[in-house]
């Protein structure tokens, strides 16, 4: 009797305990990460980016089930980020759908999700050794108070496999969902001035740029024109702003022009320089002779840039890793567009070497300079280099079409790993330090505080094509219709100059996902299959034959 007692009351305590446990998991929500690379451990930006949510941030994924191995690992490792983000604050709701349901894969939901700038993306499925082509839209709708953010969940890369393009997206996932919580909650944005007066790019090209940054950033223009009349007040109109962008002049600055991006520089102001030191165009080729001069450009800038460590040469960069013009065969009817080696317009990529450039898609660059780094007390962080096999070439020189003809000669191609874009970071020293000032502006400075700057010598990297008088995306080629990152580069570096808050950083992390070699799978796929259902089976019988001995043994007459 006792013993049932005992055995009763180790059953309660056992039911308490279990009843206990499950009422402190509600109270006391604490989550372990014992991955090697901590890949669910949140960075404190990105707990940051939704510690103020006080009303619910819907997070719509458009994933399915049922997809191949590596995207439902993106899927899982998406859904495990956002519970992470969830565990942080409760405002966090998110759930999974697929827009291309069963019966609803028409034409017309493809257009609908394509016209709010989800761009699909082609998977291969394996069903029984057979193969077939699917449409996916690896996104998320981030929705917070009547504002939307796109977040791309799958991240493209050059000749990246399917499980690399997947390592890389969970790599990019945490910074891409935190970036949108950052911009859903932003109250006060810093402000970005574009610099006009000296033969800047329209807004025209500028304009898908300048729209995705509208989301981080208020934007204005100032013009330096008015300097020569009152330099005082667009000096002071220029301190309003955080950074100023210089898009690619054409015309000379006057000294007092300088002087007064100088001091916005010295007392803080971030800058970013995309400089053209040689006039020539892409356009400029097609004509009767198909070659046109390609000539050094004189800005006025070589000692403003000088003083602060760097100096842009007046050369081209020719590279055999390159990207494609198209030219056009025939007339009328008959004409055809032929895509051709172009060698002025280097195919960048990254070294991942710094949070701005990590984990991106190739940059192009179109008859880009070479910058030389000087000693000087700023820290100087090539971002971006021609590839090794690239040489300079001096101007004035001809550039003909003709080239494309010819094969070249990689020997003469020693010249290589040019750097083309630097960050520059320190306590900024005035250009006009020991220097007559060519005006008069209040409170001059020749030593400010900490600051940042990015040169980088190539005006066009920001420039978008247009199509029927309407802007295309930055980094979309129309005529070859290949993607670059220049885009993505050019908002991750203002991002970084102007973050207070550590978010890019995120970026560093590292993140390796390992998978399933899909070629061992298929070979031994019948040896598995015997193992794991056939083994259990021959177990069973041997176990349950010695276990019928033993009775029989230990029974039997």
């Amino acid at each position: 009797m006792a013993s049932k007692k005992n055995h009763i009351l180790s059953i309660a305590k056992a039911f308490i305990g279990l009843v206990a446990l499950v009422v402190i998991g509600h109270y006391f929500n604490t989550r372990f990460d014992l991955t090697e690379d901590h890949r669910y451990t949140l960075s404190q930006p990105a707990i940051n980016s939704v510690r103020d949510f006080s009303s619910p941030v819907i997070v719509d994924v458009l994933m399915k089930d049922g997809l191949p191995p590596e995207f439902a690992r993106l899927k899982e490792e998406t859904k495990q980020l956002l519970e992470a983000f969830a565990a942080e604050n409760k405002e966090i709701k998110f759930s999974f759908v697929n827009p291309l349901d069963e019966g609803q894969e028409t034409e017309a939901t493809i257009t609908e999700l394509q016209g709010l700038g989800l761009k699909p993306a082609s998977i291969t499925v394996e069903d029984n050794g057979k193969r077939s082509q699917e449409i996916l839209f690896p996104w998320a709708m981030v929705n917070y108070d009547n504002k939307t953010m796109k977040v791309a969940l799958l991240k493209n890369k050059l000749g990246a496999s399917s499980e690399q393009r997947v390592n890389n997206s969970v790599q990019h996932l945490e910074y891409a969902f935190a970036d949108a919580f950052t911009k859903l909650g932003l109250k006060n944005k810093k402000k970005v001035a574009v610099i006009k007066g000296n033969g800047e790019l329209d807004d025209l090209h500028i304009a898908d740029f300048l729209t995705t940054i509208k989301d981080y950033y208020n934007i204005g223009a100032i013009t330096l024109d008015s300097v020569a009349t009152n330099p005082q007040k667009t000096l002071d109109q220029l301190e309003g702003y955080d950074l100023a962008l210089i898009a690619k002049p054409t015309q000379r600055f006057t000294d007092p022009q300088k002087y007064v991006l100088d001091q916005f520089i010295v007392h803080g102001g971030k800058s970013v320089f995309l400089i053209d030191q040689v006039a020539i165009e892409l356009d400029s080729l097609f004509n009767e002779k198909g070659s046109t001069l390609a000539f050094p450009r004189d800005l006025n800038l070589n000692d403003f840039l000088f003083n602060y460590g760097v100096r842009i040469n007046p050369v081209l960069i020719n590279d055999l890793y390159f990207t494609q013009i198209v030219l056009a065969n025939g007339e009328d009817s008959n004409t055809q567009y032929q895509p051709v080696p172009w060698y002025y317009s280097p195919m960048v990529f990254s070294r991942n070497n710094h949070p701005i450039n990590t984990n991106l898609q190739a940059v192009r660059f179109q008859f880009a300079n070479n910058i030389d780094t000087l000693a000087n007390a700023n820290k100087k962080t090539i971002l971006y280099w021609s590839s090794p096999l690239s040489k300079v070439e001096g101007t004035p020189k001809e550039i003909s079409l003709d080239l494309i003809k010819t094969s070249p000669n990689k020997e003469t191609y020693n010249h290589g790993n040019q750097p083309l874009a630097v960050l520059i970071e320190g306590k900024f020293q005035s250009a006009f330090k020991n220097r007559v000032k060519p005006i008069d502006l209040k409170n001059p400075l020749d030593q400010g505080p900490d600051n940042k700057m990015l040169v980088v010598a190539d005006g066009d990297i920001i420039k978008n094509q247009v199509r029927n008088g309407r802007p295309l995306e930055l980094g979309y080629d129309k005529w070859t219709n290949n993607f670059y990152g220049n885009k993505e580069f050019l908002v991750n570096s203002i991002n970084y100059l102007l973050d207070d808050t550590g978010l890019i950083n995120i970026r560093n992390k590292k993140v390796s996902i390992p998978f399933l070699n899909q070629e061992k799978v298929m070979q031994q796929k019948f040896k598995w299959q015997l193992i794991n259902i056939g083994l259990p089976v021959v177990l069973s019988i041997i176990v349950g034959v010695f276990y019928a001995y033993l009775r029989k043994r230990k029974y039997g007459s």
